[in-house]
């Protein structure tokens, strides 16, 4: 079974045939053939996992074709336990995001469901690429649906925000593909990303490679200084534009240093390393104290993300199996975690359409069920020990500890910050006396949003308890790229 390509295929079909046949005026039948479409993306994405070997380091359900013969350009798919993770994981915020927009979105739902859906297969083909073009149209691609999104169903800055979005991650893409271009003239004409990584590149060679990837990959994170992007396309980006932006399309640039800077210039990975791990450290550092003074609730789980995704990029950089398992750990527990913040935040604005955190106090004597989960997702943002917020942390901050004490002690400080900004906003918004007549008026959640919160708590707590699963998945792949770079060095 082609597995990878019913993964990608699915959902842009079910996207496709939305757009084709959705109206306003069948609203109801748009959602549910949307939700199928989610469902059975997400069933043809289990055998990945279920039939997965995880005694090799090498490519599996791979499949390779022919498609721009002239150029040797192939439809070349393939999955190792650095990616297959993240194409379950896209599939499955995908059908959440469909049930968080069920009664929240009324107009243009065709549009709104086809969206999410095409860019749900454009981004299981970026996880999926094994073809550098291939990798490079999907990677690009990416930007149109979530461009769309942000800008039909974002808030009242909503075109500067993606106008913002599109322009900052196009710039840097460019430089990727004028590196991919290189390498195809390098490797004799071959755009296959597995045989790059045995290239013999120069020094010289190497390092404007780096840079290049670096580009692309940096403001894709987003790394400390081309973030600001990302808290404006977040607070004017609908509910669901949040989510998949903060659950997925972050991890496409920390999956892009795993897959093409270290293996491909591994020499120029470990030299240019401390100044990865020096702005990695700013963003942990920094961005958790630029989230401390944040009013809107969505800016500050944005500078959060942030912070968060620094935890990774300086994991992948001390070139430690700890380090690279923990930041692969830490992309797909802040992919539950932030995910369900976002949605949190929704089902607030939803009511009240105020994200600023004044405009509550006292949420937990009006909505106890949702201040339940709402506190408990929280909790697995700063990292607190049993959730999956801890898991990847704690690996990236001992990994770092042996690497170097005091960079592990820099770190470590994002445990203090995580807790001081997210408890600080949690004790404004959800406890205390009522506020005001709006929080007085609320209504608890109902089954819809009941059950989507309910998904990610129980992915949240389970990954949490019991991570075996998916360290044992990455544990070859990871060792393999770590001995990869080390022999090239030697």
């Amino acid at each position: 079974m082609a597995y990878l390509s019913l993964s990608i295929w699915i959902p842009i079909a079910f996207g496709a045939l939305l757009l084709a046949l959705g109206r306003d005026d069948n609203a109801g039948t748009v959602r549910w053939i949307a939700l199928v479409g989610a469902v059975v993306s997400f069933l043809v994405t289990l055998p990945l996992v279920t039939s997965f070997d995880v005694a090799t380091a090498a490519m599996q359900f791979q499949e390779n074709l022919p498609w721009i013969e002239r150029f040797n350009v192939r439809y070349h798919l393939g999955v190792d336990g650095i990616s297959v993770w993240f194409v379950l994981l896209t599939a499955f915020i995908t059908i959440i995001v469909v049930i968080s927009a069920w009664e929240v979105i009324t107009e243009r739902v065709h549009q709104y469901m086809g969206a999410f859906l095409i860019l749900s297969g454009l981004m299981v083909g970026v996880f999926s690429a094994v073809d550098g073009l291939l990798f490079y149209v999907f990677f690009e691609a990416t930007l149109i649906p979530m461009y769309i999104i942000i800008g039909v169903w974002g808030g009242p800055r909503r075109v500067y925000a993606a106008f913002k979005f599109f322009l900052y991650t196009l710039a840097g893409s460019l430089l990727m593909l004028i590196a991919l271009i290189y390498l195809y003239w390098k490797s004799g004409g071959n755009f296959d990303i597995l045989a790059w990584h045995k290239l013999p590149l120069d020094a010289s060679s190497q390092a404007l490679l780096f840079f290049a990837f670096f580009a692309a990959f940096a403001v894709k994170v987003p790394m400390w200084p081309v973030h600001t992007w990302l808290p404006d396309a977040h607070v004017e980006a609908p509910t669901g534009g949040s989510v998949v932006l903060a659950a997925i399309m972050l991890k496409l640039g920390a999956y892009g240093f795993l897959r093409f800077s270290l293996p491909i210039v591994p020499d120029a990975a470990q030299t240019y390393a401390p100044f990865i791990i020096t702005i990695s450290l700013i963003a942990v550092i920094y961005i958790g104290l630029v989230a401390l003074v944040q009013n809107d609730m969505k800016k500050l789980v944005a500078y959060s993300s942030i912070a968060h995704m620094g935890f990774v990029t300086l994991g992948f950089f001390i070139f430690s199996e700890l380090g690279i398992s923990g930041g692969l750990v830490q992309m797909i527990s802040h992919g539950f975690v932030s995910g369900a913040m976002f949605l949190s935040i929704g089902v607030l604005y939803d009511r009240v359409h105020s994200r600023e955190i004044s405009s509550y106090g006292g949420v937990v004597n009006t909505m106890p069920k949702f201040a339940a989960f709402a506190v408990f997702f929280g909790m697995a943002n700063c990292g607190l020990p049993g959730t999956a917020g801890f898991i990847g942390e704690w690996m990236v901050i001992l990994g770092a500890v042996k690497f170097n004490f005091w960079i592990g002690l820099l770190a470590a400080t994002a445990l203090i910050f995580g807790a001081a900004y997210t408890l600080w906003m949690i004790k404004r918004v959800y406890f205390g006396d009522i506020a005001n007549d709006h929080v007085r008026e609320l209504t608890d959640i109902n089954a819809r949003e009941f059950l989507m919160l309910a998904l990610l708590a129980i992915a949240t707590l389970a990954m949490g308890l019991y991570p075996k699963p998916f360290t044992d998945v990455m544990h070859v792949s990871v060792t393999e790229l770590i001995r990869h770079v080390g022999v090239s060095k030697l």
